[in-house]
């Protein structure tokens, strides 16, 4: 009979969802009993720290579900590599307050300086604040696009992507599209003009993008509502994972 209290516990404790009351509560049990901490003391230390371990649930959740090529922050970035790119505009995007004014941010340049490592950072920063991001490369978000719109199921898959905070879209310039996946990209950025952010990454400097697009009109409605808005990091210079590349074969010789 002593242990039934403890099952009930368990059981109450497992249907409301609290592990981390679950699995601490009977060590801070005896440290308060130890220390002579009253019952509402006890009860603060278990809540504060259900809450943390829920933050960090949910950060874990969101960058598993952001679906990153890899996890680079910002604090292992090389700004000195890169004299071109302004490390205050990137530490003060890092906090995010473009994403509530529904803000994007382009970062153009040549290939190796570090663009997606910017772009996952921001994105990281994102996901740490709880908001829902989605990191794609820019032909394979077209390829979805179109098998959407060919198995039906389109306005299912861009109601996912409106339900984003923060949109990644990376290496957009690589690969030429056809005419439709340029439309249904356009779509995409058109739907979340005023209502959600948007990164990108290009190689291209502006006036190239409609060798991208295909059409000198959807190029220009497309950039007039990516720029409405916008914050614009110049990421030109000498490709760091060229350098870095040429650092290690140094070393070894």
């Amino acid at each position: 009979m002593s242990d039934k209290p403890q099952v009930l516990l368990g059981h109450y404790l497992k249907t409301l969802k609290l592990p981390t009351f679950l699995r601490e509560y009977p060590k801070i049990a005896r440290q308060c009993a130890t220390e002579g901490v009253d019952y509402e003391r006890f009860l603060l230390r278990l809540a504060e720290q259900e809450l943390i371990d829920s933050q960090r649930r949910m950060v874990e959740r969101r960058i598993k579900q952001a679906k990153f090529p890899t996890i680079k922050s910002l604090d292992s970035f090389d700004f000195k590599a890169l004299p071109s790119l302004n490390k205050k505009r990137v530490t003060d995007l890092a906090r995010c307050e473009y994403i509530d004014r529904k803000d994007n941010v382009i970062a153009l340049g040549n290939s190796g300086t570090g663009k997606t490592h910017i772009a996952t950072g921001l994105g990281l920063a994102a996901c740490q604040k709880g908001l829902l991001v989605l990191f794609t490369k820019a032909s394979a978000l077209v390829t979805e696009l179109m098998e959407a719109r060919d198995e039906k199921r389109l306005l299912r898959f861009q109601k996912q992507l409106d339900r984003q905070k923060l949109l990644i879209i990376d290496e957009l310039g690589f690969v030429p599209l056809s005419k439709t996946g340029a439309e249904l990209l356009f779509e995409v950025f058109s739907q979340r003009y005023e209502q959600g952010s948007v990164i990108i990454t290009s190689n291209l400097p502006f006036d190239e993008w409609t060798e991208t697009f295909g059409s000198e009109r959807l190029t220009g409605a497309l950039l007039d509502r990516l720029t409405h808005h916008v914050h614009i990091l110049e990421m030109n210079g000498e490709s760091y994972r060229l350098n870095q590349s040429n650092k290690r074969k140094n070393e070894g010789e």
